[in-house]
């Protein structure tokens, strides 16, 4: 069935190469003009040019979207913004949802699925899913695979897509630095000190909270889990026992937010404004809009322009962003944060700029280049394991 797959695949494409030879480039995914509407699509990429219409796209989620907020909810509302982009159908657009990223077997089925119904460009957002997606790339050379998170990739059809979150994550520490009262500050994370995704995150947001506030501390609970609710909750109220009156997070759902809401202290949402979900508590969110990157990736393999590279988007190209500061915030918050925000936009200073040393909360000196984020297993000197 694989090789009747790909093989059916390669022909689909050399027809595609055919009728998208022809095929115009587009303005700029972000002005709304579809895909495929001026110009004539010269192929620059390492795969020919497939014609709008016979785009099919596949993306892989963890949960399912009409939660309403969080981190599948959010790489939703990025896959409609690109279908909106590029003018494509609903029928152009498969999902898989609640495919637990631990379950080879369903991770193994989600993919194939997307294959045998004509996706020729997968999305798969979960870190979990990095392993299954490569040995599909293998088996699949003529489909366009793109991972988020992790960090495999093959410089063909199998790239990483992710971004400097630790930007957003900063900022975020600034609010909750010059918030706090108690000087402690909890914050929910979905893996431990091994997964770079996570951890420099945490760093990052640590720099943020010390940068205002050299007193504070950030207390760290890990659940183990990329998606664990109850778990989730119950670290945020672990935290808020112990004496931290704000509670940031790095996982999947807003019940750190709510949990703080409930216990009359503050929050730090992510993914999708949190605001939403707990006004009575939450400062800002550090966001995404994946739109940016799921646009462009589509356009490339419209365009023929796909060309195997890996992509990190930062907060001067729209991926990473700051939710609106609630006006729970301390009085001059937003000119602190603007502050910050400038020097990084500016592109004169970066969070992690590969030469700064910094301390690890052993005395160890180190430093970190933001787009090696994977390699960071240390925690910044103002961070405690709770």
């Amino acid at each position: 069935m694989k090789k009747l797959l790909s093989a059916m695949l390669a022909a689909t494409m050399a027809l595609t190469m055919l009728a998208g030879c022809g095929s115009p480039s587009n303005a700029p995914a972000d002005n709304g003009t579809p895909a495929g509407d001026k110009g004539t699509a010269e192929q620059t990429g390492k795969f020919a040019p497939i014609a709008k219409e016979d785009i099919k796209v596949g993306v892989i989620h963890i949960t399912d979207p009409a939660e309403g907020s969080g981190y599948t909810y959010t790489h939703d509302l990025g896959v409609q913004g690109m279908q909106k982009n590029l003018g494509l159908e609903d029928s152009q657009i498969v999902r898989k949802i609640n495919v637990n990223d631990s379950d080879a077997t369903a991770i193994q089925t989600a993919l194939e699925e997307c294959v045998e119904e004509g996706c020729n460009v997968i999305f798969a957002t979960s870190w979990g899913y990095m392993d299954y997606v490569e040995q599909m790339a293998a088996e699949y050379p003529e489909v366009l695979f793109a991972h988020g998170t992790g960090y495999k990739s093959n410089g063909e059809n199998f790239t990483n897509y992710f971004g400097k979150i630790y930007q957003a994550r900063y900022l975020s520490g600034i609010a909750a630095g010059l918030k706090t009262q108690s000087n402690k500050i909890g914050y929910v994370s979905a893996q431990g000190a091994e997964n770079g995704e996570c951890t420099s995150g945490i760093d990052a947001f640590a720099m943020g909270v010390e940068s205002v506030n050299p007193d504070a501390k950030v207390f760290v609970k890990v659940t183990g889990n990329w998606f664990d609710p109850e778990g989730e909750g119950q670290a945020a109220e672990a935290l808020i026992s112990s004496g931290c009156d704000v509670i940031a997070q790095h996982c999947d759902t807003a019940n750190p937010a709510l949990a703080a809401e409930k216990a009359g202290v503050w929050a730090i949402g992510y993914n999708s404004d949190m605001a939403e979900k707990a006004p009575g508590a939450v400062l800002t969110s550090t966001m995404w809009d994946w739109s940016v990157y799921y646009t462009k990736a589509v356009e490339d393999a419209i365009n023929g322009t796909w060309d195997g590279s890996n992509y990190f988007g930062d907060m001067a190209d729209g991926l990473v962003k700051l939710a609106p500061l609630s006006d729970l915030c301390t009085d001059g918050t937003a000119d602190a944060i603007k502050a910050a925000q400038d020097k990084i936009m500016s592109g004169d200073w970066d969070v992690f700029d590969g030469k700064t040393e910094l301390e690890t909360n052993t005395g160890e000196k180190v430093t970190l280049n933001g787009a090696d984020y994977g390699t960071c297993t240390w925690y910044y000197r103002n961070v405690e394991v709770a």
